[in-house]
């Protein structure tokens, strides 16, 4: 069995060092070495929450995301990576924010050791539910082409106004990124049913078990979704 905790960036130091180094050598595994998500400043922006998976004695990391709301003083990963090629992003990021609080589920991983179990759809799944918690309005994602489908199950829309319909060419120059977008987490009108009724499920229930299913088998999951919020600036 592994254990998915949330906690607050700034509130667990050690925790976002590991999940950096976790991060960051599946980004080597894949010979991908300049990616914004992979930045280690957002340790100390206290907008950012993270999910991270766990062994069950919670020794060893195997894999995370984060969920970084937009503020004043942080540009948001996508800015950072897309920015170069797509200055409409600044003025998108600036348009939802307007409309209510915005913010961007980056940085998803999981370790080699569990891959084909499905933990990255769980994890999908569970980064709607952090957007649910914090009551954001709306929640970014820059996908790689293998996961544009899963975020799309989990309400995610393709986010068509920038760059060649919602397409880059990031994080190197052979790879392509999807921009996406949940505009409405309460309803999830574009989810697919399964996931929306799980997803409704682990925000009401936040001590959850489940179990990611995938081509290489299956691992059973102890979710903690309970997250102290209340020391977190409300930047709509």
């Amino acid at each position: 069995m592994l254990k998915v905790k949330l906690f607050r960036a700034i509130d667990d130091l050690e925790s976002c060092k590991k999940f950096a180094e976790g991060h960051g050598n599946v980004l080597k595994d894949y010979g991908v070495t300049k990616v914004t998500s992979a930045k280690h400043d957002w340790f100390y922006n206290p907008d950012v929450y993270v999910a991270l998976v766990l062994s069950e004695d919670e020794k060893e990391v195997f894999g995370g995301e984060r969920v970084h709301l937009a503020n004043d003083d942080y540009p948001l990963p996508i800015e950072s990576a897309v920015g170069m090629v797509e200055p409409g992003i600044y003025n998108l990021v600036k348009n939802y924010k307007r409309a209510g609080k915005t913010g961007e589920l980056c940085g998803l991983w999981n370790a080699r050791a569990i891959a084909g179990k499905g933990i990255s759809i769980v994890l999908t799944k569970i980064g709607v539910v952090i957007a649910n918690i914090l009551k954001m309005d709306s929640l970014m994602v820059l996908c790689a082409p293998y996961t544009v489908k899963m975020c799309q199950d989990a309400g995610f829309e393709i986010e068509t106004s920038i760059g060649n319909q919602g397409t880059f060419y990031y994080p190197k120059l052979d790879l392509i990124a999807t921009s996406l977008v949940v505009k409405d987490l309460v309803n999830l009108p574009h989810a697919n049913p399964e996931f929306k009724v799980e997803i409704h499920n682990m925000i009401n229930t936040p001590i959850y078990s489940t179990k990611g299913y995938g081509p290489k088998g299956e691992v059973e999951l102890l979710l903690d979704l309970k997250l102290n919020t209340c020391n977190s600036k409300n930047h709509g």
